[in-house]
């Protein structure tokens, strides 16, 4: 290994560790508003580019299924070139590729644009959680988790109403441009980063093809399974998808820095976190994407009334994000899932009791039970995943927890979209498909925390000490 200046388990020395922060968060603020922003302006951008609606949606699901299919595959690149250097790689890509959505004129130039920038967000957002391990000193990564699930969440709740201004006001192009200048800012705050490691290992090649390969059919084939005319040929690429990934993970299996992170979620920690973290993503998902349909098409609220209520999701979480990672140093973070997956299912069963004409206010406490819950869990199983693994795979961890996120949020379009198409997406059943898979979650913070007592780590997790120690 070919180390540089690197921090150690103190994280950076301040004020350095300020403007890493900062650095960190424009960008994760610049790619969770542009991977939200365009769903406002599909319908200006359907007519005019003269696409149907149906075929509008691509210019979300390509950015969504480019960035599943390549997190893992950079997270090996960044073990090997080192974070930093594929984090800024990743940033001048993305400002790149926003600068050039102007010369789309056509929908074919947008689509490929679009893949552009989401080869840009794989490159960033694959080091992202590896970086911030490297910049909290060990007993604050939790609360480093909790800043960054605000940034997330702040703007998560930002994107729909700066897109819908945007649009209002401005030609669409500039949905695309907006976080070009937040590119701009992290890239010239990232000096601040933390100095790139260098692990003197060759790039699996081969390994990060079939890694991405197999993403695509899977996360491919279930999206085109959700429409009627592409519904044989989605389940198709599906099984493809199945036995490639059997294939890929038995190859992976016998390699020393695998793709695929076998190595990671063999050990029961990450592994059960990660798995956690995957349904919860699905479980909130499916409700954001759900409940609009049903509070639209079966109660008679206004699209606006609709975007007001669920902002009540997000605006929980950067009030409970912050305080829940500050606990997760302090308290052991699988007590915390349990108690967070326990509150979200009972806000799913609430909401999915909601009487046939609810006053907006019933509708909004719903929401924040949900919301307090998912907040309570995110930020500790998230410190988990990223804690518990080596050092020299923090960034596999990182794209574990990437991969969770995003590929728990393209499941979710896909439950949702299953069920409207068989017409159950409108009723109790969505947010009950949502407790069962945060029922999952909170299951594995179960069987985690079981897997340390027998293991003897039973006084760690009770004390709830600082450090990797957690449990």
């Amino acid at each position: 290994m070919q180390a540089q200046v690197a921090a150690d388990d103190d994280g950076l020395p301040m004020p350095r560790r300020v403007w890493a922060i900062i650095a960190i968060g424009f960008g994760t603020a610049l790619l969770t508003i542009d991977g939200m922003i365009a769903n406002v302006a599909l319908p200006t951008i359907a007519r005019d580019l003269s696409v149907t609606d149906g075929a509008v949606t691509s210019v979300v699901a390509v950015y969504q299924l480019v960035l599943v299919m390549l997190l893992l595959p950079f997270a090996n690149v960044g073990d090997r070139i080192g974070h930093r250097t594929l984090y800024q790689v990743g940033q001048a890509v993305f400002l790149l590729a926003s600068l050039a959505t102007i010369l789309a004129e056509n929908f074919t130039v947008l689509l490929i644009v679009r893949s552009l920038q989401a080869l840009g967000a794989g490159m960033a957002l694959s080091v992202s959680a590896a970086m911030l391990r490297e910049i909290y000193p060990a007993s604050k990564l939790g609360s480093g988790m909790g800043i960054n699930a605000v940034v997330v969440a702040s703007s998560a709740s930002l994107a729909p109403t700066l897109g819908g201004y945007i649009v209002a006001h401005f030609h669409w192009h500039w949905v695309f441009l907006v976080a070009a200048p937040l590119a701009g800012l992290s890239l010239f705050l990232g000096r601040a980063l933390p100095e790139p490691i260098k692990h003197d290992r060759k790039h699996e090649w081969f390994s990060s093809a079939w890694s991405a390969l197999t993403m695509l059919l899977l996360i491919g084939g279930l999206q085109l399974a959700t429409h009627d005319s592409t519904t044989r040929l989605g389940l198709v690429l599906m099984v493809l998808g199945v036995v490639s990934g059997y294939f890929l993970v038995r190859r992976e299996k016998q390699r020393s820095n695998p793709v695929v992170p076998v190595d990671l979620m063999a050990m029961p920690v990450i592994g059960l976190s990660a798995l956690g973290a995957l349904c919860a993503f699905i479980a909130a998902g499916s409700l954001m994407l759900a409940l609009p349909f049903r509070l639209q098409g079966a109660m008679g609220y206004s699209p606006d009334q609709v975007g007001l209520i669920l902002l009540a999701f997000p605006a929980v979480m950067m009030f409970v994000a912050p305080a829940s990672g500050w606990l997760s140093d302090r308290i052991a973070p699988a007590k915390m899932g349990i108690v967070g997956m326990s509150i979200t299912i009972v806000g799913f069963l609430l909401i999915a009791a909601l009487p046939e004409d609810p006053t907006g206010f019933a509708i909004v406490w719903r929401v924040c039970i949900c919301a307090l819950g998912f907040g309570l869990f995110m930020a500790p199983n998230s410190r988990l995943l990223i804690g518990r693994a080596p050092r020299n795979r923090a960034a596999a961890a990182g794209g574990l927890l990437s991969t969770a996120r995003f590929g728990g949020s393209a499941l979710a379009a896909a439950v949702v979209g299953i069920l409207l198409a068989y017409g159950a997406g409108m009723g109790a059943l969505p947010p009950l498909v949502g407790c069962g898979f945060a029922a999952i979650a909170a299951a594995c913070s179960v069987v985690r925390f079981r897997r340390v007592k027998a293991a003897g780590g039973i006084d760690a997790a009770m004390r709830g000490t600082p450090g990797d120690s957690v449990i």
